[in-house]
């Protein structure tokens, strides 16, 4: 597809990324994309027939540049009314930048306005309080783990007739619509893969406990280990909380266990990464010492030597699959639309270099 010729060239730096969103134009975002302004055209616009990498190229450029579209007065009416809020604390970075490219995607396609707030630094407190402030100007909320298990947040979102979406949690009622995968069935799979390759002895590191796909993911590693007629060693499992440094503490325990694992699971890739590392630091070849396995298949899962064999959990698609749920809610209150949905998306095991067969299995 050929470019514009009249677009301008704008060379990907930081002082062109830092541009007043208002100088942005079409242009502008399809030479940064390296795509047509057509093709950012349609991406904006919500057409169909753009491929999947141009979809997400011109959005990722988008978030970069912050481009503003310049819709139609039409749609920015409607927008007005129907403003959503995604909400989070806290995520790895590389989830956080698929929730925003999803929920991104899906609301401009549905020209509705998105306000981005993050509660990090709010204790308990100031988040339901914020939460009621938020109840007043907004149709619709988002909310990603943990925020999501959080029945104090929901339920002031529900009490003001706040429609909310939780992505990534099981925690589905006729109160609150879900997008989640199935956890546990996707945990099971990657240890079944392991066992497959020879693995019997599996160390394994857990979520966050405060989030109900920790639990669905650990649950799903003791069923494949069962399934398999291998008993379950509590040494083996090490708690972890979604984070770098909690994965390099469980792996440093599993790795000086008299008899250590040949094959590590942890619970998403950032933790997996870590355990990569330990390993490396301990003069240990990763897949040929020790496999490693994560889950999710955010950026951190490619950033390592070598590239992980993990869980693709869609958090993009499920971020935009999550404003349309929102977007049927509210602009159909009357109707059926209204009721809650627990959507469940397709997850993939992706296989990459940081499996092999055990030494003792060659």
């Amino acid at each position: 597809m050929q470019r514009n010729k009249g677009a301008r060239v704008l060379k990907n730096s930081p002082k062109a990324v830092r541009r007043k969103a208002s100088a942005i134009t079409i242009d502008d975002v399809a030479a940064h994309a390296g795509v047509s302004a057509m093709t950012v055209s349609r991406v904006i616009n919500g057409h169909a027939g753009v491929r999947d990498g141009n979809r997400e190229r011109v959005m990722r450029s988008v978030l970069a540049l912050d481009y503003r579209p310049n819709l139609a007065a039409s749609a920015l009416a409607a927008a007005q009314h129907t403003c959503i809020a995604l909400i989070y604390t806290n995520p790895s970075s590389s989830y956080l930048r698929e929730l925003l490219v999803g929920a991104l995607r899906g609301s401009t396609r549905a020209a509705a306005q998105l306000v981005i707030a993050t509660w990090d630094e709010l204790g308990s407190q100031q988040r339901r309080e914020a939460a009621r402030q938020l109840s007043n100007s907004v149709a619709g909320v988002i909310l990603p783990p943990p925020l999501c298990e959080s029945q104090d947040i929901v339920d002031t979102f529900v009490t003001a007739g706040i429609p909310v979406v939780s992505i990534a949690s099981s925690h589905f009622s006729d109160r609150l619509s879900c997008v989640r995968i199935d956890d546990r069935q996707a945990s099971h799979d990657m240890v079944s893969h392991l066992i497959a390759y020879g693995h019997a002895r599996i160390g394994y590191i857990t979520g966050d406990p405060n989030q109900t796909a920790s639990a669905h993911r650990w649950q799903g590693y003791r069923d494949a280990l069962a399934d398999a007629g291998i008993g379950y060693d509590d040494t083996l499992v090490q708690p972890g909380y979604f984070t770098y440094r909690s994965g390099l503490e469980a792996a440093e325990r599993l790795l000086t266990l008299p008899q250590p694992p040949s094959a590590i699971f942890a619970s998403n890739d950032d933790m997996a990464s870590a355990v990569v590392s330990v390993a490396h630091r301990r003069g240990l070849e990763v897949p040929g010492d020790l496999s490693v396995v994560g889950f999710d298949d955010t950026s951190a899962a490619t950033m390592v030597w070598p590239e992980l064999t993990t869980i693709h959990q869609p958090v993009a698609a499920m971020a935009d699959t999550a404003i349309d749920i929102l977007l049927r809610a509210i602009r159909h209150p009357a109707s059926s639309a209204r009721a809650t949905v627990n959507h469940v998306l397709p997850y993939q095991l992706i296989t990459r270099a940081s499996v092999s067969r055990p030494l003792l299995a060659l």
